[in-house]
């Protein structure tokens, strides 16, 4: 029998309960290991610290910490951790924003089951690149 090649770990970083178990679905239907969840960017950065996944998936509008703030912070305790932001607000400086700030790629809410696995696979091709 052959053997399927492991996929990335990831963790889920969003203040809504609906689309953290969303975005494990997600995940889990395309055998991606989810290693976490967090409600708050505060959380996430714990998160990310302890299991130092290969994948973060991380709301932008979150209380306390936004995902900017908690992004600097994923890069500072897990820097192999690629950031994938989420948000509703997907305008030009909001996506520039991320990108610029280190994240990895961009996925509009609502979700789309096949665009959230497309941008994390996009991802991944472009670290094999380098």
């Amino acid at each position: 029998m052959e053997k399927k090649p492991i996929k990335p770990s990831v963790i889920v970083v969003d203040d809504d309960s609906m689309m953290r178990e969303m975005l494990k679905l997600i995940l889990r239907s395309a055998d991606y290991r989810v290693l976490g969840e967090a409600p708050s960017g505060k959380n996430g950065i714990a998160l990310c610290a302890s299991q130092k996944p290969d994948f973060a998936l991380l709301d932008i509008n979150m209380p306390e910490i936004d995902g900017f703030q908690a992004l600097e912070e994923f890069h500072k305790v897990s820097p192999n951790t690629m950031v994938i932001m989420i948000s509703a607000e997907a305008t030009m400086d909001r996506v520039n924003e991320a990108i610029k700030r280190g994240a990895a790629g961009f996925v509009v809410k609502p979700l789309n089951a096949a665009k959230v696995i497309s941008k994390i696979e996009s991802c991944l091709k472009k670290k094999n690149e380098r």
